[in-house]
């Protein structure tokens, strides 16, 4: 199932990593996006080329469906009435990208009545593509060599499991659910599909990103990815995503897990919201 999807997002993704590469070894100016009065993000010429290559091939290819990119606006009336939604990080992990560090990536999802089942991660340095498709299996494939399937592990002691967080964003708020859960390491890194790749591979066991700022192509794709190899994604209170509403913002944060401690960590987090004042946002449909 979804084989001419999945030969498309992976050309797509692989086509827009080259150009992305092209940018980053070439030069770049980079612009500061606002979001609201308080909060932006920077963009490049290379988030917005890699956008456009992504979304001209999808409309190419799948004429009908309808599509979800950062870069570009948003058709919510066509987005909400469609079965088949594309959703699109162009160039996740826009900082590291910045800052000349290789731990950024190209993402690529589709949504069917509102569930991810595809899922694409690229990242062009290195040239590592993770995939995945409901019901299928996860893999991870190097270079030219055969796609390898992926596990999370099955570590139920917090004290030896790794975080995974992000390089950007750390608080002391980290720090306190860090020291709570007393996890054996910390694995700081860009980009959420790299780190949510990770818990796929076992390098990490947990993800928590407390920031309401990500929207849904920061978590459409990984989702799938880390369903796949036998992991949770929800939000930081244990809820599902709702890919179906027109807000597209996370407001709840991200939390994702090797599955099998999932429900219990949520638990000792949501004593810990609790002690911030975290209240979970209901998000407008």
């Amino acid at each position: 199932m979804f084989e001419n999807e999945m030969r498309t997002a992976e050309a797509l993704a692989r086509k827009a990593g080259a150009t992305i590469l092209r940018y980053f070894d070439e030069g770049f100016e980079v612009i500061e996006k606002p979001l609201n009065s308080h909060y932006s993000e920077p963009v490049t010429i290379a988030d917005t080329t890699s956008s456009r290559i992504i979304v001209e091939g999808i409309a190419a290819e799948f004429p009908s469906d309808a599509v979800l990119s950062e870069e570009e606006d948003d058709d919510t009336e066509r987005r909400l009435a469609s079965s088949r939604v594309w959703i699109i990080d162009p160039l996740d992990g826009t900082k590291g990208f910045t800052e000349k560090k290789g731990d950024f990536a190209v993402q690529i999802a589709l949504a069917v009545d509102g569930e991810p089942v595809l899922g694409v991660v690229f990242q062009p340095i290195g040239d590592l593509l993770y995939s995945a498709v409901k019901d299928e299996g996860c893999y991870l494939q190097t270079g030219g060599a055969e796609a390898a399937p992926l596990r999370v592990s099955k570590k139920t002691d917090f004290q030896s499991m790794t975080m995974a967080v992000s390089r950007s964003h750390r608080s002391s708020k980290m720090q306190r659910i860090f020291e709570h859960f007393g996890f054996r390491d910390e694995f700081a890194h860009g980009s959420v599909g790299l780190k949510v790749g990770f818990l796929a591979q076992q390098t990490a066991d947990i993800y928590i990103h407390m920031s309401p700022h990500t929207k849904f192509w920061d978590t459409a794709a990984p989702q799938v990815i880390l369903s796949e190899a036998g992991g949770r994604l929800t939000d930081i209170f244990g809820d599902p995503i709702d890919y179906t509403r027109a807000d597209v913002r996370n407001h709840n944060g991200i939390f994702a897990s090797n599955g099998i401690v999932h429900d219990v960590a949520v638990a000792h987090l949501h004593t810990l919201l609790t002690e911030f004042g975290r209240l979970k946002v209901t998000a407008a449909n």
